[in-house]
């Protein structure tokens, strides 16, 4: 995730926004603050969904071949 200052900066500069507009340098900074919030958000979220295992009522793995396959490259749940 992202530092507190800079989702501190980000919050800052969207109630600026909605106050009294932003200039084109603070545009760009909250442009380039939310795309990078937004790539630890979606990588945050990869490693998570990569470690999930799903489970049938009955107790069976039918955890999608596609996500079995790159747990196994990344050698999550030895598998046997």
């Amino acid at each position: 995730m992202l530092s507190s200052e800079k989702m501190s900066r980000i919050n800052e500069l969207a109630k600026k926004a909605k106050e009294s507009g932003l200039s084109d340098q603070e545009k760009a900074e909250q442009q380039r603050l939310r795309q990078e919030y937004l790539a630890a958000f979606r990588g945050g979220m990869r490693h998570h969904i990569e470690g999930m295992k799903v489970v049938d009522p009955k107790g069976n793995d039918v955890t999608p071949d596609k996500l079995k396959k790159i747990q196994k490259e990344k050698g999550l749940h030895n598998r046997k």
